[in-house]
């Protein structure tokens, strides 16, 4: 089945690039972008995405790396939601105090 028209991927396609990148590197995160840059290939019009990564998600050589696992789940010192920022260099409140 034809993925993406523009660049003229199938599903076995990707699924060849997946496994061929596993096979390659097994701590390797694959991303959409690495599968584009091994088939030679890039995106164009991105409308393919959803069924992209769809058909990436049912190769069963996809999952993320054990040593990788969990990272999320440990918390830091600070809020996700700050970035690192300080509070004073955030645009609206820049703009709200200018």
């Amino acid at each position: 089945m034809i993925v993406c028209s523009c660049a003229r991927i199938s599903d076995t396609d990707i699924h060849s690039a997946i496994d061929w990148m596993r096979a390659s590197d097994t701590t390797a995160i694959i991303t959409p972008g690495k599968i584009y840059h091994a088939l030679g290939k890039s995106p164009n019009c991105g409308g393919c995405m959803k069924l992209f990564v769809a058909s990436m998600r049912a190769n069963p050589n996809l999952e993320v790396p054990a040593e990788l696992r969990g990272l999320r789940s440990t918390q830091s010192s600070r809020s996700e939601r700050d970035e690192g920022r300080s509070q004073g260099y955030r645009v609206s409140e820049q703009s709200a105090a200018g």
